[in-house]
């Protein structure tokens, strides 16, 4: 029995729920398909399908069975592109996480030139705001807003800067008052990211000089687009990313304050950067989209 053979059989039959559309499929005759099957179950030593005169079934085995060979025949097609993708044109699936608001504005326009740049490339993305096992999650880059040192396991490469703006409305400005110094903040409505319960402190740097404020206020959120419509909106103060509100400042809708400050939430220094594992250093898709990422998607978001 060609053992690969009887699992890509097993997972057509039990797909299609047929072993004539199994057959079709494979383009083999029926009779090698429940040849293959048959020889599968005895190796095993269970029934993997219920068989009747209308339909074709899982077991309960033969359902637990499919999912560990679906994962076992995705990870010899992985291996496949692998060794493809190492030398010549980047060819195979690459699969990135971004952060969810930065990917819409800064990646989403830009989709398009990439997959027309590498037409043997599929792109599977994955927006999300939470920081994903490479690993388990199968994700081949992930480009990440923080600290460069919190990754020790992995290859990073940085992308770019990441410089954040304090700002508010006019109206609110005008109802509340101009802050004309970072401890100011202290009397103001501050609208905060949820990335830690409780009051915050936001850190001003300017040469030498240090200074940490603690901040409060009504709402709480874990969506930078939702914070960005609260200052619009006149709720209060926050410290939001350029790329996400540049044009904002630009257009006069908000008011960049303190602008000779540098800001973060705290006191390391954050950059946008791509992080991966040490096994895909030779990759040329992963290569390919480092490349892109800096040519196009980093120039975006520093606006």
């Amino acid at each position: 029995m060609d053992k690969l053979q009887a699992l890509q059989a097993f997972v057509e039959v039990a797909e299609s729920r047929g072993f004539s559309e199994a057959a079709r499929r494979m383009g083999v005759a029926t009779s090698s398909v429940t040849r293959l099957i048959d020889a599968l179950e005895q190796s095993l030593g269970t029934a993997l399908l219920t068989r009747t005169t209308r339909q074709v079934t899982l077991t309960d085995t033969g359902t637990a069975y499919l999912e560990q060979v679906l994962r076992v025949i995705a990870e010899l097609e992985e291996a496949d592109d692998s060794v493809a993708d190492t030398s010549g044109e980047p060819v195979g699936p690459l699969r990135v996480s971004m952060p969810v608001t930065y990917g819409r504005l800064c990646l989403g326009p830009h989709i398009a030139s990439f997959l027309k740049t590498y037409p043997r490339v599929s792109l599977d993305l994955v927006l999300s705001d939470a920081y994903l096992d490479l690993a388990s999650e199968r994700i081949d880059v992930a480009v990440r807003i923080g600290v460069r040192s919190q990754e020790p396991n992995l290859v990073v490469r940085t992308l770019g800067e990441h410089h954040r703006f304090v700002v508010a409305s006019p109206e609110y400005l005008e109802r509340a008052g101009l802050p004309l110094k970072p401890q100011d903040l202290a009397a103001h409505e501050c609208l905060r990211f949820s990335y830690q319960p409780g009051r915050q402190r936001w850190a001003f740097l300017r040469g030498g000089d240090t200074e940490q404020v603690e901040i409060g206020g009504r709402f709480l959120v874990n969506s930078s687009d939702m914070l960005r419509e609260a200052v619009l909106g006149g709720v209060g103060i926050a410290l939001l990313p350029q790329w996400l509100v540049g044009n904002d400042v630009r257009a006069g809708k908000l008011q960049r304050l303190f602008e000779d400050w540098q800001v973060n939430p705290q006191q390391e220094t954050v950059s946008v950067y791509a992080a991966y594992l040490p096994n895909r250093r030779h990759s040329r898709k992963v290569q390919a989209l480092l490349e892109f990422l800096e040519q196009h998607v980093t120039r975006a978001s520093e606006g």
